[in-house]
């Protein structure tokens, strides 16, 4: 299992959330908590600038997190009011190769994966069949991940909702359902674990979702502040006062009453500082 991070408020140091906290997603690239503790099979990070574009940065390398000098440099001097970081531990027959390291991007997207699709290639091709030409040709590695994010894509320009937010929810649920479905007629019985992320900068949506449901999902935390600073390698959060800020991570940053666990079964909106929590609607779209 991968480990990921994300953040949307003020912009700050990226090295503020990947690299300075002790557990930061650094250190659980080599000592996670809550799963396997070695995630070393790659890392990346995506970041927006709207001042400059629409479009997400990323970085992405095969090297173990914890040595890649190149990461701990442009984490220092690069902000961004939205952030994710990830952490890979590959898949069972997945190669390792910068094209299958998250997140990933398309246009004003950015997507990252905490699991694995069960029974994938026994329905892949039938996955790749029904995408647009668009969302078929975004697809550049071969990772299930990447592939649920072609899905999202298509179901994204689907939707013409006014709301950004409430077009990246029903995209995600969408993409869920139609995974679940393209499970069960595989006749698959390997267990599925999707906890997705994915922003358009303005917000960000993230799910906690397994099956069946005799499975436990991957671990998911969100914290809202007014306030992030450091001090002695831990977060502060200040809560007093209106939040601003949303942390969302596998695992707790730092120790804090502010955090807080995602429902399984859920999905999580985060925008202006604030947190909205839905149940996951299962069944063919």
């Amino acid at each position: 299992m991968c480990r990921i991070a994300a953040y949307l408020g003020p912009s700050i140091q990226i090295s503020e959330m990947v690299t300075k906290p002790k557990h930061s997603i650094i250190h659980q690239s080599y000592h996670a908590e809550e799963r396997d503790p070695l995630n070393g099979d790659g890392a990346g990070i995506a970041w927006f600038a709207p001042e400059f574009t629409s479009r997400a940065a990323l970085f992405k390398d095969v090297t173990p997190a914890w040595c890649n000098e190149n990461l701990l440099e442009l984490a220092q001097v690069v902000s961004s009011p939205c952030i994710f970081a990830h952490v890979r531990a590959a898949s069972p027959h997945s190669p390792v190769h910068r094209l299958n390291c998250h997140p990933f991007a398309h246009k004003n997207l950015a997507f990252m994966h905490n699991g694995s699709l069960g029974g994938f290639h026994g329905y892949k091709r039938r996955l790749r069949q029904g995408l647009s030409d668009e969302a078929y040709n975004a697809i550049l590695g071969s990772t299930d991940s990447e592939h649920a994010f072609a899905v999202l894509i298509d179901h994204y320009n689907q939707r013409v909702e006014s709301d950004p937010s409430q077009r990246l929810m029903e995209s995600m649920q969408s993409t869920i359902q139609q995974l679940e479905a393209l499970h069960a007629a595989s006749g698959s019985d390997e267990p599925s674990a999707y906890n997705f992320a994915v922003s358009d900068g303005s917000c960000i949506v993230v799910s906690r979702y397994a099956t069946p449901e005799t499975v436990a999902p991957a671990s998911l935390y969100y914290a809202t502040a007014r306030v992030l600073y450091l001090a002695g390698g831990h977060y502060h959060l200040e809560e007093e006062g209106e939040h601003n800020l949303v942390l969302i991570a596998s695992e707790q940053l730092s120790p804090s009453n502010a955090w807080r666990k995602v429902e399984p079964g859920y999905l999580l909106l985060a925008r202006e500082g604030r947190v909205e929590q839905t149940p996951i609607r299962t069944g063919a779209t």
